[in-house]
């Protein structure tokens, strides 16, 4: 197989008969990317990810990790300041976007993205070079991202930028990603990273809404509490800062399930079923 990706040119509007040439361009124009189109659309980009110098991978990684600090900056800005307890549950969450449309808008390397992006390449290509490639991106993705949180919560928990109340709130929404046991933190980690990577499956078909989309599926995420391993790094190494929990903590009730969980969940839950339900079409153009 070729290690470029092609796109395939079908169309809806190419099985339409009775119409003109240029009311079939109008068909395309309004008709929505078809699965495979979607799929060699983030697989070119997921090629392109494989192929970036390690120096840059780590600066973007790192941008990431600083900018998802912004969920729970806004998020507890808007707790601090919600008293009704109903509507403080469902506004509050909203915050939680803030940091996700920085990240995803501004094309940084977020590692949950990852978890479909380059995981498309490797089911194309099915070999050891490729999968080098892969465990490389992650590997330079996950321990930018990290250190990123921990920078953004060492800024959070030892300076004097927020008042009081709001530093009370970012304890308070931090606290729920060690509450858990192990199974539970990593079952939402799995719809967190089923959430995120469906995301960026959908961004491509989207276009001009993709900020929509990015606050809609994000939002679902803090609503639901689910756990996600670097907007929850922000929020762990955060209460590790000040005292609440040991790094014990962070790496065994916090981290290790949610990053398996998102694992799980973005790999098998959409870039597995996504890649499967275009693979025919996509061998027949091969």
């Amino acid at each position: 197989m070729s290690s470029k990706a092609t796109a395939p040119t079908f169309s809806p509007a190419d099985d339409v008969e009775g119409v003109s040439d240029e009311q079939r361009q109008q068909i395309k124009a309004q008709s929505r990317p078809n699965a495979a189109l979607i799929h060699e659309t983030i697989r070119a980009e997921g090629e392109s990810e494989l192929e970036r110098r390690w120096w840059a991978i780590l600066l973007s990684g790192l941008a990431a990790g600083l900018s998802i600090s912004l969920s729970l900056i806004v998020q507890g800005e808007f707790h601090a300041f919600v008293s009704d307890e109903a509507a403080r549950r469902l506004f509050a969450p909203l915050g939680y976007t803030a940091g996700f449309l920085v990240v995803v808008l501004g094309r940084q390397q977020l590692f949950t993205e990852n978890t479909l992006t380059p995981i498309l390449p490797l089911l194309h290509h099915r070999d050891l070079k490729t999968l080098g490639q892969v465990a490389r991106l992650w590997s330079l993705v996950l321990t930018a991202n990290v250190a990123g949180t921990w920078a953004a919560a060492a800024a959070l928990a030892y300076t004097d930028v927020f008042e009081p109340r709001v530093v009370d709130a970012f304890t308070e929404i931090s606290r729920h990603t060690v509450e858990g046991p192990f199974s539970t933190t990593f079952a939402r980690a799995v719809f967190a990273g089923w959430l995120i990577a469906l995301m960026a499956w959908l961004l491509p078909a989207v276009r001009a809404a993709r900020a929509h989309i990015v606050v809609v599926m994000t939002y679902l995420v803090a609503l639901g509490q689910f756990a996600h391993v670097v907007a929850g790094s922000v929020e762990c190494a955060f209460l590790v800062f000040k005292g609440d929990v040991s790094l014990a903590d962070y790496a065994g009730a916090f981290f290790l399930p949610t990053l398996l969980g998102n694992i799980v969940g973005g790999t098998t839950l959409v870039a597995i079923l996504n890649y499967g339900q275009v693979a025919a079409e996509l061998d027949q153009d091969d």
